[in-house]
């Protein structure tokens, strides 16, 4: 029988080999069971399946092999298995591990819809008038076909759905043979790393020889001089060499102060695609959709409440459904109106506009409870005293504030995977652990307090 850890050591293996976004994408979402001297990989559809077949499954084998000592046969199925849940464990890429060995059917039929590992794809981001443009644009570019489209510049305020297009731009890529998917502060990050070690040469190699480059966040460029000056030459040589480019920001880029001219220039010259609030036919289709992939039904009146009541960014709307379904789940009632008011009460004061508390507020406040510091929650410690206060941190800055999971990670001195994957594990915690859900409730009414002092 093989040991009930080597999926996570198959795991550590391969994230330095595929990156952490095809680990995201394809990898985390598989279940991985024994099945006598096999490993069966159930995927989460038919797609799924044959992707993995496709792009992984020969170096999924040969990390197998190397963590058992031994060949073994990996077998690749449609399902959620049956195996019992797991306790995660750490890599050094991420402040959470990747999904636990098959967590059990209902396990993962009970998870709330924001929490299911499901892949960023074209399938499932909900359109509307809001985002249509958007939303075709990076389609077509996705999808390689002949035209004169090779650069997409998308803004919007965090939570319209940013990232979900560029990450769907990366899964989806017809051709792409060297596809780069990388924040504004990673490449900045990388580039002068380059620069002090003398190695720019690589550094040219791995961004020029891209055929498919997407930046997030670029509205975090202005102040880095050389940075723009390299991302502006980086462009030139990829367009002219035919290569397909995704931007995004919070703002377009005649909105962005201190843009080097010459950049910016270029961003305008290829399409800007602005992302707007969902409105309410749009916000419908978001909550029908996120429910029904939990396997949660929301009846008619309460869904009317929500779409009513909600009307900020597919965060804040995401963030009440969690709410909503995890109440459901802990007082063992069904989901009516009482209830549906309940959950609007809990996030109706974070939702949309009017924040006025920052990520560095909710550090202080989380250091405070937990009769530790700041700069102890920015560390680099993997003690559980450390670890579970900053965790709670990330997730409750998501929950609060309107930084996007960039900003939130610089204050712990972190990227945008790690920030994700904590606020994910929070998430399944407050279901699944008493004792989490009643430090959250504590460290929410003290922001609450907080938030309620600062209008």
């Amino acid at each position: 029988m093989l040991p009930p850890q080597l999926w996570n050591g198959v795991l550590r293996r391969l994230t330095p080999e595929i990156g952490t976004f095809a680990m995201e994408a394809w990898v985390h979402p598989v279940r991985a069971e024994a099945d006598g001297d096999a490993l069966c990989l159930f995927c989460p559809s038919v797609f799924h399946r044959e992707r993995v077949r496709q792009r992984l499954l020969e170096r999924i084998e040969r990390c197998v092999g190397e963590e058992a000592g031994h060949p073994v046969r990996v077998r690749l199925e449609v399902g959620a298995g049956s195996a019992r849940d797991a306790e995660p464990h750490a890599t050094p890429q991420a402040e959470a591990t990747p999904a636990p060995i098959a967590p059990s059917v209902r396990a993962v039929r009970e998870q709330p819809p924001a929490q299911r590992a499901l892949p960023y794809s074209f399938d499932n981001f909900v359109v509307g008038a809001c985002n249509a443009l958007a939303r075709q644009a990076c389609l077509e570019l996705a999808a390689n076909r002949r035209s004169t489209l090779s650069s997409v510049y998308i803004s919007g305020a965090p939570g319209l759905g940013k990232t979900h297009l560029a990450r769907s731009v990366v899964a989806e890529a017809a051709g792409a043979a060297h596809a780069l998917y990388v924040s504004a502060e990673t490449f900045t990050s990388e580039f002068q790393s380059h620069v002090r070690g003398g190695r720019m040469e690589a550094f040219k190699r791995r961004y020029r020889g891209a055929d498919l480059l997407v930046v997030e966040d670029v509205q975090f460029l202005p102040g880095k001089k050389a940075t723009q000056l390299e991302l502006f030459h980086t462009i030139d040589h990829l367009r002219d060499g035919g290569a397909r480019l995704v931007f995004t920001a919070d703002r377009p880029p005649w909105d962005i102060p201190g843009l080097y001219p010459r950049l910016r220039s270029r961003w305008n010259g290829g399409l800007v695609a602005q992302l707007e609030p969902p409105d309410a036919q749009v916000r419908r289709k978001i909550l029908r959709t996120r429910a029904a992939a939990g396997g949660v039904r929301i009846p008619g009146d309460c869904l009317d409440l929500l779409v009513q009541r909600l009307r900020g960014s597919v965060r804040d709307l995401e963030g009440a459904l969690i709410q909503l379904v995890a109440t459901s789940a802990l007082l063992k009632r069904r989901i009516d109106l009482e209830l549906t008011e309940q959950a609007l009460h809990k996030v109706m004061p974070r939702a949309g506009a009017g924040r006025s508390i920052e990520p560095r507020d909710v550090v202080e406040v989380v250091a405070a409870f937990f009769q530790t510091t700041p700069a102890a929650l920015a560390s680099r410690s993997r003690r559980r005293d450390v670890l579970l206060p900053r965790q709670l941190a990330m997730y409750l800055a998501h929950r609060y504030t309107d930084a996007s999971l960039t900003e939130i990670g610089r204050a712990f001195d972190r990227d945008h995977p790690a920030v994700k994957n904590a606020v994910g594990r929070v998430e399944r915690g407050i279901l699944e652990r008493a004792p989490l859900r009643y430090q959250v409730e504590a460290l929410c009414a003290r922001l609450d307090e907080r938030l309620g002092s600062a209008s």
